[in-house]
């Protein structure tokens, strides 16, 4: 339940009344007149994680959301984290809480050409990783009620960024129009966690690097729609795209994702278009069957974005930061990942000088470039809706041949290993292997 915050503002949820850390005065600024060691701008996945790990850490966070309805959630998403991001759920304690809440393992399987890819555990040896497909009706609500929670974190609901405070050519603070009007917010740190048009990024003069996606995308929710294993579906159609991903509550989300030169004849009769494309798919889910539960949502422009991570006193995190191809459903799992990043990176000066703090997201910076710059290139690169590179073939196809290929793409798209070792020497030497003595058994 919301309650009117200390300074008279309403729409504001605490997570702990008071700071009387040394230095504070009794309102609650430190010497700088700081009212806040952090303010995020976006109460989402990266936004809320973030202000949960920094408050942890003993930094005053003011969590600012535009909506002002706590249940709000992200509507046009892939509603799948991917394993990688596993780690950070666990350490903001949400795995119970998304086992209790129906969230589905995302284990996968993925048509293509050559057969199916069918990503299983070696005989004998660990389950493989994996994250969760859970609708964000379920999971926003649930994070962001676990930040407001938080001692440390004051969540700001109705309160939208509209410039940023700058002093001697870094950023300060934020201005915020609220319900009461508007309001300046001092802070050594503004964390833009504000999606793909983040304001952040706009008002920090932080120029985005586009890269054009060849694909339009359409989905839709679908209940109690079998899919073989009960595991999500994925085709690669070379070069269009579909995926199944089984999600909370018996509902699964089904998404086309084609070439655009197809989009004129799809928009003609769009609900008909989308039906069909599903219906051709290789081993089709069953629609017809199926209880459909939504609207077709969706996009037929949406561009890859890369902005560098940080200016003077501001972070970027999440979409925000980067926004990559959604046929690949990284975005919640890359959200939650660079707010553990930029966690590390500057809780320990997030209360303390500048020059450390400016050191500290000079490090956020360099780990976000080295873990997410080489994938990022790849979909931008597949994101021109092209046929699949020889290089490509060749994976994909001794993947769905060979078990050991067929787990190494899976940690892959998992996000758990890079490119480098993904296309590692010995990776291609097996590949290469594996389609040899193939074609040896069937010429």
């Amino acid at each position: 339940m919301t309650e009117p915050e200390s300074t008279g503002h309403d729409n504001a949820v605490h997570g702990n009344a008071g700071h009387d850390s040394a230095g504070h005065d009794s309102a609650g600024h430190d010497s700088a007149g700081h009212e806040y060691d952090v303010v995020i701008s976006g109460s989402g996945l990266a936004g809320s994680a973030a202000a949960v790990l920094l408050a942890r850490r003993g930094v005053r966070v003011a969590l600012l959301e535009r909506r002002s309805d706590p249940e709000a959630y992200k509507v046009l998403c892939t509603h799948s984290i991917t394993a990688n991001a596993y780690p950070v759920l666990d350490e903001l304690g949400l795995v119970p809480a998304l086992e209790n809440a129906g969230a589905v393992h995302n284990d996968a399987r993925w048509h293509t050409s050559w057969g199916w890819i069918e990503p299983k555990s070696a005989p004998g040896g660990p389950e493989l990783p994996h994250g969760y497909n859970v609708r964000r009706s379920t999971l926003d609500p649930l994070i962001r009620s676990r930040a407001a929670e938080t001692p440390g974190v004051d969540l700001l609901l109705g309160h939208r960024v509209t410039g940023l405070l700058r002093e001697a050519g870094r950023t300060v603070g934020v201005r915020a129009s609220t319900p009461q009007g508007e309001r300046e917010i001092r802070a050594r740190l503004v964390v833009g966690a504000d999606g793909k048009d983040s304001a952040v990024a706009k008002f920090a003069e932080v120029p985005a690097k586009q890269y054009e996606n060849g694909r339009f995308g359409y989905l839709a929710h679908f209940r109690n729609l079998p899919l073989p294993g009960g595991v999500g579906q994925a085709w690669f159609l070379d070069p269009d795209m579909a995926y199944a991903f089984p999600n909370d509550d018996g509902v699964t989300v089904l998404a086309v994702l084609p070439d655009k030169k197809r989009l004129p004849a799809f928009k003609e009769d769009l609900e008909g278009s989308f039906l069909d494309f599903i219906r051709a798919l290789p081993e089709a889910p069953p629609i017809d069957s199926a209880e459909q539960v939504s609207k077709i949502i969706g996009t037929v422009d949406y561009p890859l974005h890369t902005r560098r991570p940080t200016a003077p006193g501001v972070a970027l995190i999440g979409d925000a930061a980067l926004t990559s191809d959604p046929l690949w459903g990284v975005g919640c799992g890359w959200a939650l990942q660079t707010a553990q990043w930029l966690t590390e990176a500057v809780a320990p000066t997030a209360t303390g000088l500048q020059a450390d703090l400016d050191a500290s997201l000079t490090a956020y910076a360099r780990t976000h470039r080295r873990r997410l710059t080489g994938h990022q290139q790849l979909a931008a690169d597949y994101a021109k809706s092209r046929p699949f590179k020889a290089m490509e073939r060749l994976m994909f196809s001794a993947a769905a041949r060979d078990a050991a290929l067929a787990r190494h793409m899976y940690l892959f798209a998992a996000r758990l290993i890079g490119p480098l070792r993904f296309l590692s020497p010995v990776a291609l030497t097996r590949a290469l292997a594996v389609n040899v003595k193939h074609r040896r058994a069937n010429p």
